[in-house]
Protein backbone atom coordinates (compact mmCIF):
# COMPACT_ATOMS: atom_id res chain seq x y z
CA UNK A 1 0.00 0.00 0.00
CA UNK A 2 2.81 2.41 0.63
CA UNK A 3 4.62 1.43 -2.29
CA UNK A 4 1.37 2.23 -3.94
CA UNK A 5 1.30 5.46 -2.81
CA UNK A 6 4.63 6.68 -3.41
CA UNK A 7 4.31 5.37 -6.99
CA UNK A 8 1.52 7.21 -7.86
CA UNK A 9 1.66 9.97 -5.50
CA UNK A 10 1.14 13.23 -7.87
CA UNK A 11 -1.78 11.19 -9.46
CA UNK A 12 -3.21 10.73 -6.00
CA UNK A 13 -2.06 14.62 -4.90
CA UNK A 14 -4.30 15.75 -8.16
CA UNK A 15 -7.01 13.41 -7.95
CA UNK A 16 -7.62 14.71 -3.84
CA UNK A 17 -7.59 18.83 -4.78
CA UNK A 18 -9.91 17.86 -8.09
CA UNK A 19 -12.72 15.67 -5.59
CA UNK A 20 -12.14 18.95 -2.54
CA UNK A 21 -12.47 20.94 -5.80
CA UNK A 22 -16.08 19.97 -6.68
CA UNK A 23 -16.66 19.57 -3.21
CA UNK A 24 -16.24 23.24 -2.79
CA UNK A 25 -17.91 24.47 -5.98
CA UNK A 26 -20.88 22.05 -4.78
CA UNK A 27 -21.48 23.53 -1.29
CA UNK A 28 -20.89 26.92 -2.66
CA UNK A 29 -23.76 26.51 -5.42
CA UNK A 30 -25.60 24.61 -2.08
CA UNK A 31 -25.37 27.81 -0.14
CA UNK A 32 -26.06 30.20 -3.04
CA UNK A 33 -29.23 28.21 -3.88
CA UNK A 34 -30.91 26.38 -0.88
CA UNK A 35 -33.76 24.30 -1.67
CA UNK A 36 -36.90 26.00 -2.85
CA UNK A 37 -34.89 29.29 -3.59
CA UNK A 38 -34.75 30.83 -7.04
CA UNK A 39 -31.24 31.91 -7.70
CA UNK A 40 -30.84 35.18 -9.95
CA UNK A 41 -26.88 35.94 -10.98
CA UNK A 42 -26.38 39.33 -12.59
CA UNK A 43 -22.95 39.86 -14.41
CA UNK A 44 -21.29 43.12 -14.29
CA UNK A 45 -17.69 44.87 -15.12
CA UNK A 46 -18.49 47.76 -13.06
CA UNK A 47 -16.44 48.12 -9.91
CA UNK A 48 -16.83 51.65 -9.27
CA UNK A 49 -17.78 52.68 -5.37
CA UNK A 50 -21.40 51.65 -5.02
CA UNK A 51 -22.65 49.36 -7.44
CA UNK A 52 -22.42 46.48 -5.50
CA UNK A 53 -24.00 47.79 -2.75
CA UNK A 54 -26.98 49.25 -4.73
CA UNK A 55 -27.79 45.84 -6.36
CA UNK A 56 -27.11 44.04 -2.90
CA UNK A 57 -29.95 46.74 -1.33
CA UNK A 58 -32.50 46.76 -4.63
CA UNK A 59 -32.15 42.73 -4.28
CA UNK A 60 -33.29 42.89 -0.65
CA UNK A 61 -35.63 45.35 -1.57
CA UNK A 62 -37.26 42.73 -3.77
CA UNK A 63 -36.79 40.05 -2.03
CA UNK A 64 -39.80 42.05 0.33
CA UNK A 65 -42.39 41.31 -2.19
CA UNK A 66 -40.46 38.04 -3.38
CA UNK A 67 -39.02 35.62 -0.66
CA UNK A 68 -38.08 32.77 -2.88
CA UNK A 69 -35.74 34.75 -4.89
CA UNK A 70 -31.55 35.81 -4.41
CA UNK A 71 -29.87 37.57 -6.85
CA UNK A 72 -26.19 36.62 -6.47
CA UNK A 73 -23.10 39.42 -8.35
CA UNK A 74 -20.63 38.41 -10.38
CA UNK A 75 -18.94 41.38 -10.51
CA UNK A 76 -15.87 40.92 -12.90
CA UNK A 77 -12.77 43.48 -13.73
CA UNK A 78 -13.22 45.06 -17.24
CA UNK A 79 -9.76 43.85 -18.30
CA UNK A 80 -11.02 40.20 -18.42
CA UNK A 81 -14.61 40.87 -18.63
CA UNK A 82 -14.87 40.09 -22.66
CA UNK A 83 -12.85 37.27 -22.16
CA UNK A 84 -14.98 36.02 -19.17
CA UNK A 85 -18.24 36.91 -20.92
CA UNK A 86 -17.18 34.79 -24.39
CA UNK A 87 -16.03 31.86 -22.02
CA UNK A 88 -19.02 31.74 -20.13
CA UNK A 89 -21.88 32.25 -23.05
CA UNK A 90 -20.28 29.36 -25.00
CA UNK A 91 -19.84 26.97 -21.97
CA UNK A 92 -23.22 27.84 -21.09
CA UNK A 93 -22.64 29.17 -18.07
CA UNK A 94 -23.61 32.60 -18.45
CA UNK A 95 -25.51 34.41 -15.40
CA UNK A 96 -29.02 35.34 -15.90
CA UNK A 97 -28.38 38.95 -16.48
CA UNK A 98 -25.38 40.17 -18.01
CA UNK A 99 -24.21 43.56 -18.83
CA UNK A 100 -23.30 44.10 -22.44
CA UNK A 101 -19.83 45.17 -23.94
CA UNK A 102 -16.34 45.26 -23.93
CA UNK A 103 -16.08 43.06 -26.87
CA UNK A 104 -16.20 44.36 -30.54
CA UNK A 105 -20.08 45.56 -32.40
CA UNK A 106 -19.95 42.51 -34.70
CA UNK A 107 -19.40 40.11 -32.01
CA UNK A 108 -21.66 41.58 -29.67
CA UNK A 109 -24.14 41.80 -32.11
CA UNK A 110 -23.85 37.90 -32.47
CA UNK A 111 -24.45 37.34 -28.86
CA UNK A 112 -27.45 39.36 -28.99
CA UNK A 113 -28.41 36.96 -31.70
CA UNK A 114 -27.65 33.30 -30.30
CA UNK A 115 -27.67 33.64 -26.30
CA UNK A 116 -30.12 36.67 -25.27
CA UNK A 117 -33.86 37.23 -25.37
CA UNK A 118 -35.47 40.21 -27.49
CA UNK A 119 -37.01 42.16 -25.12
CA UNK A 120 -39.08 44.75 -27.58
CA UNK A 121 -42.70 43.34 -25.78
CA UNK A 122 -41.90 44.66 -22.58
CA UNK A 123 -40.53 47.55 -24.12
CA UNK A 124 -43.78 48.25 -25.30
CA UNK A 125 -45.81 47.15 -22.20
CA UNK A 126 -46.49 49.33 -18.92
CA UNK A 127 -43.89 48.84 -16.36
CA UNK A 128 -46.08 46.71 -13.36
CA UNK A 129 -43.58 48.28 -11.17
CA UNK A 130 -44.91 51.72 -11.51
CA UNK A 131 -48.24 50.88 -10.70
CA UNK A 132 -49.72 53.85 -8.79
CA UNK A 133 -46.73 56.91 -10.80
CA UNK A 134 -46.99 59.01 -13.38
CA UNK A 135 -45.76 56.11 -15.56
CA UNK A 136 -49.05 53.92 -14.55
CA UNK A 137 -49.87 53.10 -17.96
CA UNK A 138 -47.21 54.21 -20.20
CA UNK A 139 -44.89 51.96 -22.21
CA UNK A 140 -41.53 51.25 -20.64
CA UNK A 141 -39.60 52.84 -23.32
CA UNK A 142 -41.31 56.11 -22.87
CA UNK A 143 -40.23 56.29 -19.43
CA UNK A 144 -36.74 56.75 -20.39
CA UNK A 145 -35.15 60.29 -20.57
CA UNK A 146 -34.33 58.65 -24.06
CA UNK A 147 -36.62 56.67 -24.92
CA UNK A 148 -34.90 53.62 -24.37
CA UNK A 149 -33.00 54.38 -27.35
CA UNK A 150 -29.82 52.77 -26.20
CA UNK A 151 -31.96 49.50 -25.55
CA UNK A 152 -32.58 49.48 -29.42
CA UNK A 153 -30.25 47.64 -32.10
CA UNK A 154 -30.83 48.82 -35.51
CA UNK A 155 -29.22 45.97 -36.55
CA UNK A 156 -32.39 43.28 -35.22
CA UNK A 157 -34.67 45.67 -35.06
CA UNK A 158 -35.57 44.79 -31.56
CA UNK A 159 -35.02 46.04 -27.97
CA UNK A 160 -32.28 43.98 -26.92
CA UNK A 161 -30.99 45.44 -23.10
CA UNK A 162 -32.22 47.00 -20.59
CA UNK A 163 -29.94 50.11 -19.41
CA UNK A 164 -30.19 51.30 -15.90
CA UNK A 165 -28.29 54.85 -16.04
CA UNK A 166 -27.43 58.03 -17.85
CA UNK A 167 -23.78 59.29 -18.31
CA UNK A 168 -22.24 62.37 -18.84
CA UNK A 169 -18.54 64.07 -18.74
CA UNK A 170 -17.69 67.44 -17.23
CA UNK A 171 -14.74 68.61 -15.72
CA UNK A 172 -13.93 68.24 -11.64
CA UNK A 173 -11.55 70.74 -10.29
CA UNK A 174 -10.39 71.20 -6.40
CA UNK A 175 -12.36 74.51 -5.03
CA UNK A 176 -9.63 75.04 -2.67
CA UNK A 177 -6.78 75.48 -5.02
CA UNK A 178 -8.44 77.54 -7.30
CA UNK A 179 -9.24 80.07 -5.09
CA UNK A 180 -5.97 79.67 -3.70
CA UNK A 181 -3.90 79.91 -6.79
CA UNK A 182 -6.37 82.67 -8.93
CA UNK A 183 -7.65 84.61 -5.84
CA UNK A 184 -11.01 83.27 -6.90
CA UNK A 185 -13.38 80.59 -6.41
CA UNK A 186 -15.48 81.80 -9.24
CA UNK A 187 -15.03 78.82 -12.26
CA UNK A 188 -14.26 80.00 -16.05
CA UNK A 189 -17.17 81.08 -18.01
CA UNK A 190 -15.63 81.00 -21.48
CA UNK A 191 -12.06 79.51 -23.28
CA UNK A 192 -10.31 82.57 -23.10
CA UNK A 193 -11.14 82.91 -19.32
CA UNK A 194 -9.79 79.31 -18.51
CA UNK A 195 -7.14 80.08 -19.75
CA UNK A 196 -6.32 83.04 -18.05
CA UNK A 197 -6.89 81.27 -15.26
CA UNK A 198 -4.27 78.42 -16.46
CA UNK A 199 -1.84 80.49 -16.70
CA UNK A 200 -1.78 82.25 -13.61
CA UNK A 201 -2.11 79.32 -11.62
CA UNK A 202 1.25 77.16 -14.09
CA UNK A 203 3.30 80.19 -12.74
CA UNK A 204 2.66 78.91 -8.96
CA UNK A 205 4.64 76.50 -6.70
CA UNK A 206 4.19 74.22 -4.57
CA UNK A 207 5.70 74.14 -0.75
CA UNK A 208 8.87 72.07 -2.84
CA UNK A 209 9.01 74.28 -5.15
CA UNK A 210 7.40 72.69 -8.36
CA UNK A 211 4.94 74.41 -10.40
CA UNK A 212 1.35 73.03 -9.49
CA UNK A 213 -0.30 71.78 -13.01
CA UNK A 214 -3.64 73.55 -14.25
CA UNK A 215 -5.14 70.49 -16.22
CA UNK A 216 -4.43 66.69 -15.38
CA UNK A 217 -3.43 65.26 -18.51
CA UNK A 218 -3.10 61.24 -19.51
CA UNK A 219 -4.03 59.26 -22.51
CA UNK A 220 -7.48 58.78 -21.05
CA UNK A 221 -8.34 62.36 -19.59
CA UNK A 222 -7.05 64.09 -22.64
CA UNK A 223 -8.93 61.95 -24.79
CA UNK A 224 -12.14 63.88 -22.95
CA UNK A 225 -10.62 66.93 -23.26
CA UNK A 226 -10.03 66.60 -26.53
CA UNK A 227 -13.74 65.11 -27.19
CA UNK A 228 -15.63 67.03 -25.51
CA UNK A 229 -14.00 70.47 -25.73
CA UNK A 230 -11.70 70.59 -29.11
CA UNK A 231 -13.67 68.72 -31.55
CA UNK A 232 -16.83 70.84 -31.39
CA UNK A 233 -14.97 73.84 -33.35
CA UNK A 234 -14.45 71.26 -36.42
CA UNK A 235 -18.61 71.40 -36.82
CA UNK A 236 -18.43 73.19 -39.52
CA UNK A 237 -16.82 70.85 -41.41
CA UNK A 238 -19.71 68.77 -42.17
CA UNK A 239 -20.40 72.01 -44.99
CA UNK A 240 -17.41 70.50 -46.93
CA UNK A 241 -17.80 66.87 -46.51
CA UNK A 242 -21.08 65.86 -45.35
CA UNK A 243 -21.92 64.01 -48.97
CA UNK A 244 -24.72 61.31 -47.95
CA UNK A 245 -26.62 64.47 -45.51
CA UNK A 246 -26.76 62.73 -42.45
CA UNK A 247 -25.82 65.34 -40.41
CA UNK A 248 -22.54 63.84 -39.64
CA UNK A 249 -19.35 63.68 -41.17
CA UNK A 250 -17.53 60.03 -41.52
CA UNK A 251 -13.48 58.81 -41.69
CA UNK A 252 -14.77 58.20 -45.46
CA UNK A 253 -16.59 61.06 -46.18
CA UNK A 254 -13.61 63.62 -44.41
CA UNK A 255 -11.16 61.39 -46.67
CA UNK A 256 -13.07 62.45 -49.58
CA UNK A 257 -13.29 66.06 -48.81
CA UNK A 258 -9.87 66.17 -48.42
CA UNK A 259 -8.91 64.10 -51.69
CA UNK A 260 -11.27 65.67 -53.78
CA UNK A 261 -9.90 69.19 -52.77
CA UNK A 262 -12.52 70.34 -51.30
CA UNK A 263 -10.82 71.16 -47.73
CA UNK A 264 -7.53 70.48 -46.46
CA UNK A 265 -5.87 70.81 -43.28
CA UNK A 266 -6.01 74.30 -42.68
CA UNK A 267 -9.80 74.98 -43.31
CA UNK A 268 -10.33 76.98 -40.51
CA UNK A 269 -12.69 74.81 -38.31
CA UNK A 270 -10.61 71.99 -38.64
CA UNK A 271 -7.17 73.72 -37.82
CA UNK A 272 -8.98 75.70 -34.99
CA UNK A 273 -9.85 72.24 -33.19
CA UNK A 274 -5.67 71.55 -33.38
CA UNK A 275 -4.84 74.49 -32.28
CA UNK A 276 -6.82 74.68 -29.18
CA UNK A 277 -5.39 70.81 -28.45
CA UNK A 278 -2.40 72.91 -28.76
CA UNK A 279 -2.97 75.11 -26.02
CA UNK A 280 -4.69 72.78 -23.57
CA UNK A 281 -1.21 70.32 -24.12
CA UNK A 282 0.22 73.10 -23.01
CA UNK A 283 -1.44 73.23 -19.66
CA UNK A 284 -0.65 69.80 -18.61
CA UNK A 285 1.73 68.07 -17.14
CA UNK A 286 5.24 67.07 -19.05
CA UNK A 287 4.93 63.36 -20.59
CA UNK A 288 1.72 63.26 -20.06
CA UNK A 289 0.79 61.57 -23.61
CA UNK A 290 2.29 58.28 -22.04
CA UNK A 291 0.45 58.44 -18.55
CA UNK A 292 -2.26 55.93 -17.52
CA UNK A 293 -5.53 57.09 -16.08
CA UNK A 294 -4.82 56.35 -12.59
CA UNK A 295 -1.68 58.11 -12.99
CA UNK A 296 -3.66 60.99 -14.06
CA UNK A 297 -6.07 60.72 -10.67
CA UNK A 298 -3.52 60.57 -8.45
CA UNK A 299 -2.23 63.93 -9.62
CA UNK A 300 -5.43 66.10 -8.99
CA UNK A 301 -6.48 63.77 -5.72
CA UNK A 302 -2.71 64.83 -4.20
CA UNK A 303 -3.55 68.36 -5.25
CA UNK A 304 -0.66 69.05 -7.78
CA UNK A 305 -3.25 69.76 -10.16
CA UNK A 306 -6.72 71.85 -10.42
CA UNK A 307 -8.65 70.71 -13.07
CA UNK A 308 -9.58 66.82 -14.67
CA UNK A 309 -12.10 65.83 -16.80
CA UNK A 310 -14.36 62.31 -16.19
CA UNK A 311 -17.54 61.10 -16.47
CA UNK A 312 -20.74 60.51 -13.63
CA UNK A 313 -19.20 57.10 -13.06
CA UNK A 314 -16.13 58.10 -11.45
CA UNK A 315 -17.94 61.08 -9.81
CA UNK A 316 -18.45 58.86 -6.28
CA UNK A 317 -14.84 57.48 -6.35
CA UNK A 318 -13.48 60.46 -6.44
CA UNK A 319 -15.46 62.42 -3.83
CA UNK A 320 -14.21 59.34 -1.39
CA UNK A 321 -10.61 59.41 -2.13
CA UNK A 322 -10.51 63.28 -1.59
CA UNK A 323 -12.89 63.36 1.37
CA UNK A 324 -11.14 65.44 4.25
CA UNK A 325 -8.45 66.72 1.85
CA UNK A 326 -10.36 69.27 -0.45
CA UNK A 327 -13.83 70.36 -1.73
CA UNK A 328 -14.59 69.07 -5.60
CA UNK A 329 -16.52 71.14 -7.85
CA UNK A 330 -17.93 70.52 -10.92
CA UNK A 331 -18.59 72.50 -14.26
CA UNK A 332 -19.20 72.71 -17.66
CA UNK A 333 -16.89 72.81 -20.85
CA UNK A 334 -15.62 76.57 -21.49
CA UNK A 335 -16.22 77.13 -25.04
CA UNK A 336 -15.06 80.39 -26.90
CA UNK A 337 -17.80 83.04 -26.88
CA UNK A 338 -18.67 84.57 -30.65
CA UNK A 339 -16.46 87.72 -29.94
CA UNK A 340 -13.18 85.40 -28.68
CA UNK A 341 -10.76 86.38 -30.86
CA UNK A 342 -9.46 83.45 -31.76
CA UNK A 343 -11.94 81.10 -32.12
CA UNK A 344 -15.04 83.09 -32.36
CA UNK A 345 -15.87 82.35 -36.46
CA UNK A 346 -16.10 78.98 -35.98
CA UNK A 347 -17.95 78.25 -32.41
CA UNK A 348 -21.70 78.02 -34.05
CA UNK A 349 -23.23 77.09 -30.71
CA UNK A 350 -22.60 75.29 -27.03
CA UNK A 351 -21.58 71.89 -26.60
CA UNK A 352 -24.39 69.13 -28.04
CA UNK A 353 -24.34 66.12 -26.20
CA UNK A 354 -25.99 62.93 -27.37
CA UNK A 355 -29.14 62.10 -24.90
CA UNK A 356 -28.19 57.88 -23.98
CA UNK A 357 -28.60 55.91 -21.57
CA UNK A 358 -25.99 53.27 -20.59
CA UNK A 359 -25.37 50.57 -17.83
CA UNK A 360 -26.86 48.15 -20.26
CA UNK A 361 -28.34 44.36 -19.36
CA UNK A 362 -29.65 41.65 -21.75
CA UNK A 363 -31.53 38.71 -20.65
CA UNK A 364 -29.95 34.92 -21.35
CA UNK A 365 -32.38 32.49 -23.46
CA UNK A 366 -31.18 30.18 -21.36
CA UNK A 367 -31.94 31.33 -18.08
CA UNK A 368 -33.44 28.80 -15.78
CA UNK A 369 -35.37 31.17 -13.99
CA UNK A 370 -36.20 33.82 -17.30
CA UNK A 371 -39.44 35.04 -16.12
CA UNK A 372 -38.23 36.27 -12.58
CA UNK A 373 -35.03 37.33 -14.00
CA UNK A 374 -36.68 39.76 -16.46
CA UNK A 375 -38.83 40.66 -13.55
CA UNK A 376 -35.97 42.29 -11.99
CA UNK A 377 -34.94 44.07 -14.51
CA UNK A 378 -38.39 45.74 -14.71
CA UNK A 379 -38.02 46.59 -10.92
CA UNK A 380 -35.02 48.28 -11.02
CA UNK A 381 -36.55 50.43 -14.16
CA UNK A 382 -39.03 51.37 -11.90
CA UNK A 383 -38.84 55.42 -11.39
CA UNK A 384 -38.44 54.89 -7.42
CA UNK A 385 -36.05 52.22 -7.97
CA UNK A 386 -34.24 53.34 -10.62
CA UNK A 387 -33.56 56.80 -8.46
CA UNK A 388 -32.93 54.30 -5.69
CA UNK A 389 -30.25 52.68 -7.37
CA UNK A 390 -28.04 55.54 -8.98
CA UNK A 391 -28.69 57.29 -5.49
CA UNK A 392 -26.83 54.87 -4.16
CA UNK A 393 -24.07 54.40 -6.77
CA UNK A 394 -23.59 58.33 -7.57
CA UNK A 395 -24.81 58.14 -10.81
CA UNK A 396 -27.51 60.01 -12.81
CA UNK A 397 -31.22 57.55 -13.12
CA UNK A 398 -32.48 56.54 -16.66
CA UNK A 399 -36.14 57.46 -15.90
CA UNK A 400 -37.84 60.61 -16.19
CA UNK A 401 -39.07 62.63 -13.60
CA UNK A 402 -36.58 61.24 -11.08
CA UNK A 403 -34.26 63.41 -8.31
CA UNK A 404 -30.59 63.33 -9.45
CA UNK A 405 -28.06 63.66 -6.39
CA UNK A 406 -27.29 67.90 -6.30
CA UNK A 407 -23.55 67.32 -6.73
CA UNK A 408 -24.52 65.79 -10.48
CA UNK A 409 -27.32 68.42 -11.19
CA UNK A 410 -24.27 69.85 -13.79
CA UNK A 411 -25.14 66.35 -15.31
CA UNK A 412 -27.48 67.13 -17.08
CA UNK A 413 -26.81 66.54 -20.58
CA UNK A 414 -27.86 69.29 -22.93
CA UNK A 415 -30.25 68.65 -26.00
CA UNK A 416 -29.32 71.38 -28.73
CA UNK A 417 -26.09 72.04 -29.71
CA UNK A 418 -23.34 71.52 -31.84
CA UNK A 419 -20.86 68.24 -32.17
CA UNK A 420 -17.43 67.33 -33.80
CA UNK A 421 -16.70 66.31 -37.61
CA UNK A 422 -12.89 65.46 -37.44
CA UNK A 423 -12.69 62.08 -38.17
CA UNK A 424 -9.18 60.60 -39.18
CA UNK A 425 -9.39 57.43 -38.94
CA UNK A 426 -8.87 55.09 -41.74
CA UNK A 427 -6.62 52.27 -39.70
CA UNK A 428 -3.51 50.57 -41.63
CA UNK A 429 -0.66 52.98 -42.16
CA UNK A 430 -2.59 56.37 -42.00
CA UNK A 431 -3.15 56.01 -38.56
CA UNK A 432 0.11 54.81 -37.73
CA UNK A 433 1.44 58.13 -39.19
CA UNK A 434 -0.95 60.21 -37.79
CA UNK A 435 -0.87 58.84 -34.42
CA UNK A 436 3.52 59.36 -34.79
CA UNK A 437 2.97 62.78 -36.01
CA UNK A 438 0.02 64.01 -33.84
CA UNK A 439 1.89 62.85 -30.62
CA UNK A 440 4.88 65.23 -32.00
CA UNK A 441 2.44 67.94 -32.37
CA UNK A 442 1.16 67.23 -28.73
CA UNK A 443 4.54 67.39 -26.80
CA UNK A 444 5.29 70.55 -29.35
CA UNK A 445 8.33 69.01 -30.87
CA UNK A 446 6.83 70.04 -34.15
CA UNK A 447 3.86 73.26 -35.45
CA UNK A 448 0.73 72.70 -37.07
CA UNK A 449 2.38 73.86 -40.23
CA UNK A 450 4.95 70.98 -40.02
CA UNK A 451 2.25 68.73 -39.03
CA UNK A 452 0.38 69.36 -41.97
CA UNK A 453 3.67 69.45 -44.00
CA UNK A 454 3.85 66.04 -43.19
CA UNK A 455 1.16 64.42 -42.97
CA UNK A 456 -1.23 65.48 -45.19
CA UNK A 457 0.26 64.47 -48.52
CA UNK A 458 0.80 60.80 -46.86
CA UNK A 459 -3.03 61.02 -45.90
CA UNK A 460 -4.43 61.53 -49.68
CA UNK A 461 -1.60 59.39 -51.18
CA UNK A 462 -1.56 56.28 -48.76
CA UNK A 463 -4.70 56.75 -47.24
CA UNK A 464 -6.17 55.94 -50.54
CA UNK A 465 -5.41 52.22 -49.60
CA UNK A 466 -6.91 52.21 -46.63
CA UNK A 467 -10.09 53.50 -48.28
CA UNK A 468 -10.52 50.75 -50.66
CA UNK A 469 -9.82 49.10 -47.45
CA UNK A 470 -12.99 50.41 -45.89
CA UNK A 471 -15.02 50.00 -48.95
CA UNK A 472 -13.87 45.89 -49.08
CA UNK A 473 -14.72 45.38 -45.08
CA UNK A 474 -17.82 46.58 -46.21
CA UNK A 475 -17.86 44.29 -48.90
CA UNK A 476 -17.19 41.41 -46.51
CA UNK A 477 -19.86 41.79 -44.57
CA UNK A 478 -22.13 41.23 -47.80
CA UNK A 479 -22.93 37.48 -46.74
CA UNK A 480 -23.84 38.09 -42.98
CA UNK A 481 -26.24 40.91 -43.89
CA UNK A 482 -27.69 38.63 -46.85
CA UNK A 483 -28.26 35.76 -44.20
CA UNK A 484 -29.71 38.12 -41.43
CA UNK A 485 -31.98 39.47 -43.86
CA UNK A 486 -32.61 35.94 -45.43
CA UNK A 487 -33.49 35.50 -41.60
CA UNK A 488 -36.18 38.55 -41.30
CA UNK A 489 -37.84 36.58 -45.04
CA UNK A 490 -38.24 33.27 -43.83
CA UNK A 491 -39.55 34.68 -40.05
CA UNK A 492 -42.10 36.86 -42.21
CA UNK A 493 -43.07 34.10 -44.37
CA UNK A 494 -43.76 31.00 -41.78
CA UNK A 495 -45.73 33.76 -39.15
CA UNK A 496 -49.05 34.30 -38.86
CA UNK A 497 -50.88 36.77 -40.80
CA UNK A 498 -50.97 39.06 -37.48
CA UNK A 499 -47.59 38.79 -36.86
CA UNK A 500 -46.82 38.96 -40.77
CA UNK A 501 -47.28 42.03 -41.17
CA UNK A 502 -44.17 43.83 -38.16
CA UNK A 503 -41.30 40.80 -40.01
CA UNK A 504 -42.53 42.18 -43.49
CA UNK A 505 -41.97 45.70 -42.24
CA UNK A 506 -38.83 44.51 -40.41
CA UNK A 507 -37.76 42.92 -43.70
CA UNK A 508 -38.55 46.15 -45.64
CA UNK A 509 -36.43 47.91 -43.33
CA UNK A 510 -33.50 46.20 -43.27
CA UNK A 511 -33.43 45.14 -47.07
CA UNK A 512 -32.86 49.32 -47.34
CA UNK A 513 -30.78 49.98 -44.62
CA UNK A 514 -28.28 46.92 -45.27
CA UNK A 515 -28.47 46.70 -49.17
CA UNK A 516 -29.59 49.67 -51.04
CA UNK A 517 -28.59 52.72 -49.65
CA UNK A 518 -25.39 51.66 -48.75
CA UNK A 519 -24.65 50.35 -52.49
CA UNK A 520 -25.84 54.52 -53.46
CA UNK A 521 -23.47 55.96 -51.03
CA UNK A 522 -20.56 53.53 -51.83
CA UNK A 523 -21.10 54.03 -55.72
CA UNK A 524 -20.94 58.21 -55.01
CA UNK A 525 -17.80 57.87 -52.85
CA UNK A 526 -16.18 55.62 -55.74
CA UNK A 527 -17.20 58.22 -58.29
CA UNK A 528 -15.61 60.93 -56.32
CA UNK A 529 -12.43 59.01 -55.18
CA UNK A 530 -11.91 58.44 -59.18
CA UNK A 531 -12.90 61.56 -61.09
CA UNK A 532 -10.31 63.55 -58.38
CA UNK A 533 -11.05 67.28 -58.25
CA UNK A 534 -13.36 68.94 -60.60
CA UNK A 535 -14.05 72.26 -61.48
CA UNK A 536 -16.11 73.05 -58.66
CA UNK A 537 -14.25 70.79 -55.78
CA UNK A 538 -13.89 73.34 -53.16
CA UNK A 539 -17.68 73.54 -53.16
CA UNK A 540 -18.70 71.56 -50.58
CA UNK A 541 -22.75 69.82 -50.15
CA UNK A 542 -24.35 72.55 -47.96
CA UNK A 543 -22.62 75.53 -49.91
CA UNK A 544 -22.84 77.07 -53.13
CA UNK A 545 -20.80 78.10 -55.86
CA UNK A 546 -20.74 81.88 -56.55
CA UNK A 547 -22.56 81.60 -59.83
CA UNK A 548 -25.67 79.92 -58.09
CA UNK A 549 -25.25 82.64 -55.08
CA UNK A 550 -25.53 85.67 -57.98
CA UNK A 551 -28.38 83.95 -59.61
CA UNK A 552 -30.15 83.50 -56.33
CA UNK A 553 -29.42 87.01 -55.22
CA UNK A 554 -30.67 88.37 -59.08
CA UNK A 555 -34.06 86.22 -58.56
CA UNK A 556 -34.43 87.60 -55.27
CA UNK A 557 -34.05 91.06 -56.57
CA UNK A 558 -36.52 90.64 -59.12
CA UNK A 559 -39.09 89.37 -56.85
CA UNK A 560 -38.91 92.36 -54.80
CA UNK A 561 -39.42 94.62 -57.69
Amino acid sequence: MIRFIKKNYTIIVIALVYLWACGSIITYRIDEAPPGIKTIRIGHWQLETGVRDAFIELAKDYAKTHPDVKVIQDAIPESVYGQWTSTQLMGETGPDILEMGMAPTQVLLSYYNRYMIPLSSYASNPNPYNKGNEFENLPLRQTYKDGMRSGYLTEMQEYMQIPLSMFAVRIFYNKDLLKKLTGSDKVPRNFAEFKKACQIIERQKNSVGKQYVPIVGSKYHFGLWEWAMCDVLSYGVMDKADFNRDGYVGNDELYIAVKTGRMDFNYEPFKAKFQMVRELSDFCQPGYTGLSRDEGVFLFVQQKAVFMTTGTWDANSLVDQTKGKFEVGLMDFPLPDKDDPEYGGVIKGPRYEQVSTGFPFAIMRSSKNLDTAIDFMLFLTSKENNEKLNKIIGWIPAIKNTRTDPFLADFEPRFEGIYGNSNLFLGGETWIKWMQVYSNYQCKKISYDELVREFEPFYKEKGLYDFMELQMDWKRTIIKKEAFITALWADANLADPVAAKSFWTKYRTQAARLQVFPEIDRAKQMCLVEKGPTLNSNIGPYEYSPEVIQKIKSKLKNKNK
